[in-house]
């Protein structure tokens, strides 16, 4: 087993700390949950859901393709802040195939008071394929967010899981001077812990992605996880493609693993990354919601 727990800076004080009022004042307001629940089965080599439970702001469609079954997470709020919760469970049964993404970016807004929560529960049963492929979440300054990754792997299970964050919009000229992330993995194969990691940025997130051994001054990250019997054999593909796009990143594999770290001043330039990468790994085409 590896297993690698790294917190990448935290901040002495905490400038988003809310005053007494500004918690009262989050407590009155009505916030917004959504839950999608999912459970994929594959019969006479088709996959199929065969249970689909939604509540609150979620929902997930399943766009007609030609590539197997997608779905398209929606959050009809519009965003998440001061509290909201959000939180999916996708299962993929024996030899069945799942791809989960969003149509759009996600947005987390600043918050006066309470912490966004966001929680991720997958699992891969044996034979099965699972492609995690939300599109990026974006930071809005003094934004709170608590985000977990959950997933239990067959051990000739397939998962690629993609995550990327945007701290403030370039096209917009904004920053986040200052906020609150919790980002947290935890990934186990047959039961055993393979991968853990969680990433802390407290306070000054300007300051902190400005330092050499954070970000360098990029706005953007994204990290790409896969989990499969030939995980070691793609990652000179990868590299390769990683080569011709504008991003900083690295690639490495052991054990049945591959992460790839990315970093680039704007989101498009991720996307680019992923359009170039994730192919590769999934051996079709990315969904159509990734080039609305």
């Amino acid at each position: 087993m590896r297993s690698e727990e790294f917190a990448t800076a935290q901040a002495s004080s905490d400038p988003t700390r809310p005053g007494p009022g500004a918690d009262a004042g989050a407590r009155r307001r009505q916030r917004s949950e959504g839950a999608i629940v999912l459970r994929v089965e594959a019969s006479r080599g088709v996959s199929r859901a065969v249970r689909v439970a939604e509540s609150g702001a979620s929902r997930l469609r399943f766009p007609r393709g030609q590539h197997g079954l997608d779905g398209a997470m929606l959050n009809v709020a519009g965003g998440l802040a001061c509290g909201d919760r959000m939180s999916v469970e996708a299962e993929v049964g024996p030899h069945a195939a799942l791809t989960l993404s969003t149509p759009g970016a996600e947005r987390i807004y600043r918050s006066d008071g309470a912490t966004t929560q966001v929680a991720t529960r997958l699992a891969v049963e044996a034979g099965g394929a699972l492609a995690w492929l939300p599109q990026e979440t974006i930071l809005f300054d003094r934004a709170r967010l608590a985000r977990r990754l959950d997933a239990e792997v067959a051990p000739d299970g397939r998962l690629l899981a993609w995550e990327a964050l945007m701290f403030g919009r370039a096209a917009r000229g904004e920053t986040v001077q200052v906020g609150d992330l919790e980002d947290r993995w935890r990934v186990r194969r047959g039961g055993r812990l393979i991968f853990a990691e969680t990433l802390r940025l407290n306070g000054q997130i300007r300051d902190l992605m400005a330092k050499r051994t954070v970000a360098g001054g990029r706005a953007c990250l994204a990290t790409l996880l896969y989990v499969a019997p030939d995980a070691e054999a793609k990652v000179d593909d990868v590299r390769r493609a990683l080569d011709g796009c504008d991003v900083e990143a690295g690639a490495s594999a052991w054990n049945g693993l591959l992460v790839v770290r990315l970093l680039a001043c704007l989101a498009e330039r991720l996307r680019d990354a992923a359009r170039a990468v994730l192919p590769l790994l999934m051996g079709r085409p990315l969904p159509r919601v990734w080039s609305c």
